[in-house]
């Protein structure tokens, strides 16, 4: 599967806003778009003036940063939140919040979502005692999320959790952070997602 494997700060000065890829160096004063708070590239520094079709472009391209999925992947959760009733843009957001990685770093058991997606990947992650190594598995309420992994790995996950204690857990998670465990208590609901996001754009850009 292919992956952006440049460097993450670029994403963020290309989007103009913080969006967390870096984990604990986002918070500090070596934040990329604190330091330099224009794009990347010779012309970065050049402010043009966008079309409705490139801000409606720009405002996907960051949710798909933000949550680390693919141009196919993104476009098959708009699919999905389409058919279902409702306002589809909350829908689509809803989706990427209940992914398993999402959840793993809303937890503050990662340090990033791209963390999250090695923890999962690796067998550390347990849904209901289970075992699930698919970062895209979504949950859904009363599944119960469990790190279960070595000594040294668990140690990690508890550096992680203390580093990134700032970070509020949203209200339709309820955390038990010293066992490394977690109960999905609701769906996600619009105001739980923090993010400076205009889902409606990206619908517009869909529905073309």
């Amino acid at each position: 599967m292919g992956r952006d494997l440049g460097p993450d700060c670029r994403l963020c000065r290309r989007e103009g806003e913080k969006l967390f890829l870096k984990g604990a160096r986002c918070y500090t004063h070596k934040c990329a778009v604190a330091r330099r708070e224009y794009a990347p590239g010779q012309h970065g520094a050049k402010k043009a003036k966008l079309s409705n079709f490139g801000i409606q472009l720009r405002e996907k391209q960051k949710v798909k940063r933000i949550y680390g999925v693919l141009e196919r992947q993104f476009r098959n959760y708009f699919i999905k939140a389409a058919s279902i009733k409702g306002v589809t843009g909350t829908i689509l957001l809803q989706q990427l919040e209940r992914r398993l990685d999402s959840v793993v770093f809303n937890l503050g058991f990662a340090k990033s979502r791209q963390d999250a997606r090695q923890v999962v990947g690796h067998n550390h992650v347990s849904v209901n005692g289970r075992r699930v190594n698919v970062p895209s598995y979504l949950v859904k309420p009363n599944d119960v999320v469990e790190v279960k992994t070595d000594a040294k790995t668990l140690n990690a996950i508890k550096a992680n959790i203390e580093i990134t204690k700032e970070r509020k857990v949203p209200a339709w998670l309820e955390a038990d952070s010293a066992n490394c465990k977690a109960k999905v208590v609701r769906m996600p609901l619009r105001e739980d997602i923090t993010y400076s996001v205009n889902e409606q754009l990206i619908v517009e850009l869909y529905s073309r």
